[in-house]
Parts: structure tokens; sequence; C-alpha cells
């Protein structure tokens, strides 16, 4: 693009403060020109560190910018999204895009009509060890079972410890969509939940079936004072087994990964992308079919 593109920020979080801020400000293709956020002191003392405006509201935030990234809970971010979309404007979304399925069928479909490019921050697949790794995946082929363990304590402690609707909807609807999303990017589409349960102490485990007819297993949890957290990731089959390289590319770098995928989209008038808002839709099917094999 010749010019950068103007991004409005809702939400002056933990996340926001860490990862959308700095990576909208600095990337060479943004400008964060706004931000708001239901706390007025937070969006001020956000917007200030990196001489963005303050809008009062979201209407205001809309009329300044090109496209919009948030950093709110899910339900937030599916009514405002929403009305970002009618408005013509590009959409950086979180996980999961809503809170229910029904609403982010309601969000999906609002990108299609409006046609707008959107990108969900599924974090760890812009890293380049998980690109390359599920590239190797595809060649090689023959995979028939992989094992994730996502395990941490995160809602227990540290930045994210306060926040309402993650004590609420626990490990499956936060960690959840990476996870699956990894399953699914490595075996092939996820078409069923074969099983699911969610312990007394929040601990998730998940059995899924694959379209390619493999099979996967999910374990997650953020109320397990596991230090340091595991992020795990085996994928085996007739040619061994292969592993998600622990560490790796950090999520500011991978932010910044997905802010050029997201320049180029709108520079070049693409709005379909592997990553894109239907991706999130398929998720949050996924994430539905989870809790309600696990009768909640």
């Amino acid at each position: 693009m010749d010019e950068q593109l103007r991004v409005g920020l809702v939400g002056a979080g933990p996340w926001a403060e860490m990862v959308h801020a700095p990576g909208i400000a600095d990337h060479p293709g943004t400008a964060l020109c706004s931000v708001w956020a239901r706390r007025p002191e937070a969006a001020h003392a956000l917007a200030g560190r990196f001489d963005a405006e303050v809008a009062t509201d979201v209407d205001q935030l809309l009329e300044s910018v090109d496209a919009v990234a948030f950093a709110v809970p899910p339900a937030v971010q599916a009514e405002i999204a929403v009305r970002a979309a009618r408005a013509g404007k590009h959409l950086v979304l979180e996980k999961p895009i809503a809170a229910t399925l029904r609403d982010a069928q309601a969000l999906a479909d609002a990108v299609g009509e409006a046609g707008v490019a959107s990108l969900v921050v599924l974090t760890r697949r812009y890293a380049p060890e998980t690109k390359e790794l599920l590239a190797q995946l595809q060649r090689t082929g023959g995979w028939t079972g992989a094992d994730a363990r996502w395990l941490n304590g995160g809602i227990l402690s540290g930045p994210f410890a306060d926040s309402p609707w993650r004590h609420d909807r626990g490990a499956l609807d936060d960690v959840g969509p990476h996870v699956f999303d990894l399953l699914d990017a490595a075996l092939g589409p996820i078409t069923g939940v074969l099983a699911a349960n969610r312990s007394a102490t929040g601990l998730w485990q998940v059995l899924l079936e694959h379209e390619s007819g493999a099979t996967s297993t999910a374990s997650l949890s953020q109320t397990l004072p596991i230090q340091p957290p595991i992020a795990e990731l085996t994928i085996y089959g007739e040619h061994g087994a292969r592993s998600l390289p622990r560490g790796g590319t950090s999520a500011q770098d991978c932010f910044a990964a997905l802010l050029d995928d997201f320049v180029a989209m709108v520079g070049s008038g693409t709005t379909e992308h592997p990553l894109d808002v239907r991706r999130g839709l398929h998720l949050q099917r996924v994430t539905a079919l989870a809790r309600e094999r696990a009768g909640l």
C-alpha cells in the first residue's frame, strides 16, 4: 500500500497493551489512529503511549479508520465487529470470534456481505516454524493422529487472572481455538468431536475426528500452576513423529506477520485467507460441539 492503513483499536487491556497497540503502531503498513475501550481511563493511558486519539464511542472510532483491531471479550467483539464490517471496515479479530456459534455465524455473514478483509489472531499459525512444520507434514503425508497439551495457570495469576470471560468459559474457549486450529491444519478438517470432558478443576480433554480418517486428542487447562507452561503438539503416522518446536517466535513477532498479511490483503482487495473469519467460524463450531459433547 502507498499509504499506511488507519487502524482503530477496540480494547485497552493487557493483550492490547502487550501486542495489539505496539504491533499496529510499529508496523510500517499500519498506523494506530484511535482507541476505544469500555474504561475511558484505560483508553487514554494506552492511546497516550502511541500518540493516538481516544474515541468517545464506537461510532467516532469507525468514522476515522480503515480497519479495526479487537482486544475485547468475545461477546463485545462480535457485536461491534458486525457494525464495523457493515461500515466497510476491515477486521483483525481475536479468538473466539464470538461468545456463541449463532453470533459467530452472524459475524461471518456480515463480513462476507460487506466484502471486507478479516484475519483471526491465531498466534502460532503466523510463526515461521509452524508454517515449516505444516508444509513438511503436507509434503510427507501418511499422518494418522496427533496429541496436543496446552496446560498453564493463566487464570490463577498474571495479566489475565482477572478476566471474567476466561473464568466463565475456561480453557476450551480461550486456548481451545489455537489448539483445534493447529490439529485441523496438521491432519485435515475436524469433522466431529468423539468425546469431551471437563473435570471439576477445569481440565478439558477432547477427542476429535478428522476428514482424513485421523484422530487427535487435546488436553487444555488454565488452572494448573505449571512453570514453565506446557504447549506441545506431536503428530504421528507411518513416517514416525513430528513435533512443533517449543518456544519459538514471540507473540509480538507473530502479530507483525499477521499485519504483513492483513496489509497485503487490503492493498490487493483480497478478502479470502486461510485464517480469515470463516476459519474463526469453523473453530467456533468445533468448540460448540465439544461443549455439547461434554454435556455443558
